[in-house]
């Protein structure tokens, strides 16, 4: 019986894609390792990394707690006494009562990555980077609890813009921030015989700088602190970031009247930024406990320890 031509044709046209599929398979073997399979993975992008704790947001979302200082030296503030794990045990501690004050906590490490000082150093810009041995040493401890890293410059001569510039490297990990310290801003003067100060279009532009970082790498939002505690500290108007929270934190050692004087004078609670509250374990006169932090309006965003 003779079969109807419609079938040899189905026939042949089956083993005409069975050598198409033969021939596709055998190329596939003769490219690299990493071009197999390329456009199979290309329509599923890799997750976007995370905050230590999870989530992308660190603010509003969480409450921040920090240790502030470097381990130069102990006057530098609480994070450089003990090696790093021993400040990072400690943080935890400090950081646990504030989880009654209705959000998660975000223990973080605010390490001082440009330390200004009063000597003109050999390149003449009255401040010392940090080494990126020390860097690393307090990211691998934050890391180990689950904590941020805030870079924070006190530059004395150099400029905040090129010393933000020179940390991109760590900036572009995701659990890495950056703060700014005007207090220590002193072009043409000696850092410590002066109040430095800062002009916001450079906070301004080193915001918009940070938030281009975070939408091109797919990072998780990052906090810009910028510390204050007088009225010409920041020379005119920081801008709020889609992708940066930032945040003014308010600085200065004191009886408990003037701190929370000052900190309720210079919170932003409704022009898109946020708050910070510096205390002094030393320096601050019958220092606030979170309940007292509590009290203060609006809820500090930040609480920053030196």
């Amino acid at each position: 019986m003779t079969r109807p031509i419609s079938w040899r044709r189905r026939a042949l046209a089956l083993a005409a894609l069975a050598a198409v599929g033969v021939a596709v398979v055998a190329l596939a073997g003769l490219l690299p390792d990493g071009e197999r399979g390329r456009g199979a993975r290309a329509q599923v992008p890799p997750p976007s990394p995370e905050l230590p704790r999870g989530g992308r947001r660190i603010l509003p979302h969480f409450r921040v707690v920090a240790f502030y200082g470097a381990p130069q030296d102990v006057e530098l503030g609480a994070l450089g006494i003990g090696t790093p794990a021993q400040v990072a045990r400690r943080l935890e501690r400090v950081a646990r009562p504030y989880e009654r004050l209705g959000r998660p906590v975000l223990p973080a490490m605010e390490l001082l990555s440009v330390i200004a000082n009063g000597d003109a150093g050999a390149d003449g810009l009255y401040s010392m980077r940090q080494a990126p041995a020390v860097i690393r040493g307090y990211l691998k401890a934050a890391r180990r609890a689950k904590a941020l890293v805030i870079l924070d410059i006190q530059p004395g001569r150099r400029g905040f813009w090129a010393e933000a510039l020179a940390l991109r490297r760590w900036l572009r990990e995701p659990d890495v921030s950056l703060a700014l310290d005007p207090e220590w801003d002193t072009p043409g003067a000696v850092p410590g015989q002066v109040i430095g100060s800062v002009d916001a279009r450079e906070v301004n532009a080193i915001s918009y700088w940070l938030d281009g970082l975070v939408r091109r790498l797919r990072l998780p939002q990052k906090l810009l602190l910028v510390h204050r505690f007088t009225e010409g500290m920041i020379r005119g108007r920081l801008k709020p970031r889609e992708h940066v929270a930032v945040t003014v934190n308010v600085d200065g050692f004191g009886h408990r009247a003037i701190k929370r004087a000052k900190y309720e004078h210079f919170a932003h609670a409704r022009d898109g930024l946020y708050d910070g509250f510096k205390l002094f374990f030393r320096e601050d006169t019958n220092i606030f406990t979170p309940r007292d932090v509590r009290r203060l309006h609006p809820r500090p965003d930040v609480v920053v320890y030196e």
